[in-house]
């Protein structure tokens, strides 16, 4: 039985919980879960504060005029603050910064970390726009809808990821 105070949940029933949204999310705005989209809608709207034809330019159209995905703006935010309150219910506190990402990058100051952090999402976001969807769309996603390109995807982030590990290991 899951308690809101645990510290951690089980990642098989978090990972029921995600999969189960499915359904409402189809039935309720015809999409499935994301989050990258919802960088496209805000900097669309963004744009057109400078811009105001941003929204003739065929990329963006597609997510401002269409109402079914400002959900993903809220679910982002939605994410947000559901980890901060499950955090908070948890009595979860973590370090300031990962220990072994200190130690192999010497990057220790606050600002340095904001910029490396910034750098990171900005081409976490670029390369989840170009592969049409973000780790979460791809993995929870187009895998529950059985799509190809979402399962390569997926079987891509996890070598990468377990690549990525195992440097970090030996540095």
């Amino acid at each position: 039985m899951i308690r809101m105070t645990d510290s951690v949940w089980s990642p098989y029933a978090a990972g029921i919980v995600i999969g189960l949204l499915q359904i409402p999310a189809f039935l309720l705005v015809d999409t499935a879960l994301g989050a990258s989209s919802s960088f496209v809608l805000a900097a669309g709207y963004l744009a057109s504060v400078f811009d105001t034809g941003v929204q003739e330019i065929a990329y963006f159209s597609k997510y401002m005029t269409s109402s079914k995905y400002v959900w993903q703006s809220a679910l982002v935010i939605g994410i947000a603050l559901g980890a901060f309150a499950s955090a908070r219910a948890g009595s979860v506190t973590r370090p300031a910064f990962a220990t072994a990402w200190t130690e192999l990058t010497g990057i220790r100051s606050l600002a340095q970390r904001m910029a490396m952090g910034f750098a990171g999402g900005f081409v976490l976001l670029l390369g989840a726009r170009i592969a049409g969807g973000c780790t979460s769309g791809h993995g929870v996603s187009g895998m529950a809808q059985l799509a190809v390109g979402s399962t390569v995807a997926v079987i891509a982030m996890f070598v990468g990821g377990a690549a990525m590990a195992t440097m970090m290991r030996r540095a």
